[in-house]
């Protein structure tokens, strides 16, 4: 058959290339002390860029998990079969140290360098990064029972990803998963239901029901029961020392928007055996540290969806022509793309930042309110930052050959997970309020820019002012909580980004003179140096 037409006009597939080649994400590795690990960053993005590992990701987000409740004997076996391809992306992410490999690195800035690299990996496919991310994020909660800390602390921190059911104490490395979520209560964890029975020795027997447990496959779990002093966090494994399966039932896979490579469950505690973590009646606090821990996860994966979508949206303009020149050098374009870069900078400096003072004691005040205040506003504008740069690909960027609707559709997860926007905003108010040193803490970090820009002394004085009429603190609270973030990221951007992008961030997010859509930026911006950081290398 002939050839009815030629392919003209379409941007070739973006692959081969370095994903860490990104100058944000650099100077935020330097400038919380990772340099050390450039090296190994740029391996990591070399592999993230290749057409190997774009294979396994839309190969695991084509194939997802799939529930096996029972063998072939009727048998209740409670597993979860995924594609050999989510197998190499975990393996990936477990060999280079992602997931808790910095609680046992006493090298300065390795949460920061973790963080780099779970930003670029994630661009991959972020499905797979929530166990990832939780078994980051079990570590902390778990030194509250020194005896259990000791035990899963190294399988937890091993870069040996040991896949399978067995007991945790028989394999090289471990995956840890968490379990809040009933139904009755969300976010209301107190009004959880699930019952915790001492047991004569040690243990407790743990019977209820949670909606949402992701990562079901994990091989430890920390979860929140009702115990006989209140609320308590236990950590449970899937199989028992005895080498019998433990009570978990899973009950169903959710059928769900996006995220579609890993697996959520709704499941059953069916008598299953708990060990303590932490005092009973301080479930809440315990678990709260790795809430915290995963919150910054969340930061840090919508920075990496932000990243890949301006990456795409350059490099489809770049090739893309349209009424007699390319986009990229369309007026109007230039604007939309620019903005999706600053504001794709903007996030990626602010998780960076965080990612910094994890571990660090002396900045656990700022990290308190700052990381709050990141996950309300930068979760936030994933959403709307991804289907902007879909927009900018046209019906392309409709279709799931694109890669941008798998991109798009994970962008509103981030901003739901670890507390949806009004409760990471509130959690903002509630810092300030009961932890005053933490405001402080955070003008501290802001004024280390003072002086360097007129848009942003002047915001920071009238966050300041605003942040002084408590009565209707809780209506206002996302505009206060906004504000804190748009300041908090012009400083930095001030701090460790060249002139073009951090004067063209705080004369639009700050100045005044932005729109309500991206593309809205003010006269005499350099277009073109900020658009240079975004195209692949």
């Amino acid at each position: 058959m002939a050839d009815t037409h030629q392919v003209l006009n379409q941007a070739p597939p973006l692959v081969d290339y370095n994903v860490a080649a990104d100058p944000a994400l650099l100077d935020g590795l330097h400038s919380q002390g990772a340099g050390w690990a450039e090296q190994e960053l740029h391996q990591l993005g070399k592999l993230a860029g290749s057409q190997q590992a774009q294979d396994w990701g839309r190969q695991a987000n084509e194939n997802p998990p799939a529930l096996k409740t029972h063998d072939r004997y009727g048998h209740r076996i409670d597993e979860v079969e995924f594609h050999p391809a989510w197998h190499q992306l975990m393996n990936t992410a477990v060999s280079h140290g992602l997931h808790a490999a910095p609680w046992t690195d006493d090298r300065p800035g390795a949460h920061t360098a973790r963080a780099a690299k779970f930003l670029v990996w994630s661009q991959v496919e972020a499905g797979h990064m929530c166990p990832i991310s939780m078994t980051y994020a079990a570590v902390s909660p778990l030194r509250h029972a020194p005896e259990l800390s000791e035990v899963y602390e190294p399988l937890l921190a091993s870069r040996d990803y040991d896949c399978g059911l067995r007991e945790p104490r028989t394999k090289r490395g471990v995956i840890a998963g968490m379990s809040m979520t009933e139904k009755q209560g969300g976010s209301d964890v107190r009004a959880n239901t699930t019952t915790a029975e001492p047991a004569s020795d040690g243990s407790y027997v743990i019977t209820g029901h949670k909606w949402f447990t992701s990562a079901p496959m994990s091989d430890i779990f920390l979860t929140l029961a009702q115990a006989p002093g209140g609320l308590t966090c236990f950590l449970l494994p899937r199989v028992l020392p005895d080498g019998s399966r433990n009570g978990i039932r899973l009950q169903r896979l959710k059928d769900k928007l996006g995220n579609t490579s890993n697996a959520s469950a709704e499941i059953e505690y069916d008598a299953a055996l708990g060990w303590k973590v932490g005092e009973e009646g301080r479930g809440v606090p315990t678990i709260v540290e790795m809430v915290n821990n995963t919150r910054l996860d969340c930061v840090l994966a919508t920075a990496s969806l932000m990243r890949q979508a301006a990456v795409q949206a350059v490099h489809h303009c770049v090739h893309r022509e349209a009424f007699g020149a390319r986009l990229i050098d369309q007026p109007a374009m230039r604007n939309v793309l620019a903005d999706l870069v600053l504001e794709s900078e903007a996030a990626t400096s602010i998780a960076l930042r965080l990612a910094g003072a994890r571990g660090d004691q002396e900045q656990n005040a700022f990290r308190r309110l700052a990381l709050a205040a990141a996950k309300y506003w930068v979760c936030k504008r994933g959403p709307v930052h991804t289907g902007e740069a879909l927009e900018c690909h046209g019906g392309n960027g409709y279709v799931e050959e694109s890669g941008m609707p798998r991109i798009y559709r994970e962008a509103p997860l981030l901003s739901i997970w670890e507390g949806s926007g009004n409760v990471a905003a509130l959690d903002t108010l509630r810092a300030m309020a009961k932890e005053p040193e933490t405001l402080e803490a955070f003008f501290q970090q802001v004024d280390r820019a003072a002086g360097q820009n007129q848009h942003l002394d002047a915001a920071r004085k009238d966050l300041q002012r605003g942040l002084t009429h408590p009565e209707d603190a809780q209506y206002q609270v996302r505009r206060t909580v906004e504000k804190m973030a748009l300041v908090l990221q012009a400083s930095l951007l001030v701090q460790h980004s060249p002139a073009a992008v951090a004067d063209a961030f705080c004369a639009s997010r700050l100045g005044g003179d932005w729109g309500y859509a991206f593309g809205t930026l003010p006269r005499g911006v350099d277009t073109e140096a900020i658009l240079t950081r975004a195209r692949p290398s």
